[in-house]
């Protein structure tokens, strides 16, 4: 048996290619979770002001935010970032003379900035929708009690909200990791980026297979710890 699965590897590992690109392909995992778990968390706090801005009874507040869940989530993301690098990129006199050009013409900062403004409209929907999702019974009963706003929203609605927004934001997170593979595109070296960098050398399509499987565990990582916090916060709720 073990003969056969040392078989079967060594029709998808290559030791040789395994040893040129194995080491680069580690740096590119880093990259990738480093460009999505600071796009991820900059995009939550962006989100949950767009969310109360969108759930404003100022139309000056609202229709700004509304405007721009309406456009990053309506367009591509791919779109989004090119906007950035080769678009934003191109203005190369401005960002100098306002001293952003350091900014700007680094891709991976263009890529972070990119996918946190997109997943920001993403997360302000799911936040909006779990705080519409608490019954309004609980606001009444926080007035009755004599509990300011800022206190219902932080002892007793964002407690319930966050609950009912976990599943949606775990899903986000794992479209994030998935998407984030576009961020090659602009020569940022993640995982997809050096399997094409590999593959451009070697001509060897195994260094594809590398990436999936790597994209593959992060995504199981994530959806058993996901499982795991939702079990452990809604240990007390009746099924």
């Amino acid at each position: 048996m073990s003969e056969l699965v040392m078989s079967l590897l060594g029709y998808v590992i290559d030791p040789e290619l395994l040893e040129r690109y194995g080491a680069r392909m580690l740096e590119g995992l880093g990259i990738t979770i480093k460009l999505v778990a600071l796009s991820y968390f900059l995009g939550l706090l962006l989100g949950w002001m767009l969310a109360l801005g969108r759930m404003s009874g100022n139309k000056a507040v609202q229709l700004p935010c509304r405007a721009y869940i309406y456009f990053f989530r309506g367009s591509p993301l791919l779109a989004q970032l090119f906007l950035l690098y080769y678009g934003l990129g191109s203005l190369r006199g401005f960002w100098q003379d306002v001293g952003l050009w350091w900014f700007f013409r680094d891709a991976w900062y263009c890529s972070v900035l990119a996918f946190t403004l997109n997943t920001a409209a993403y997360q302000a929907e799911i936040f909006r929708g779990s705080l519409l999702a608490i019954p309004k019974g609980q606001y009444e009963a926080c007035r009755a009690l004599g509990l300011s706003r800022f206190t219902t929203m932080v002892r007793v609605v964002l407690p319930q909200s966050m609950l009912v927004a976990l599943g949606p934001l775990g899903n986000e997170l794992i479209l994030m990791i998935k998407a984030s593979a576009i961020a090659s595109l602009v020569t940022v070296y993640d995982v997809m980026g050096v399997a094409r960098l590999a593959f451009s050398r070697s001509f060897d399509f195994e260094v594809y297979l590398w990436a999936a499987v790597l994209y593959l565990i992060i995504v199981e990582i994530i959806r058993r710890a996901l499982k795991r916090i939702e079990a452990r916060l809604s240990r007390h709720v009746v099924p």
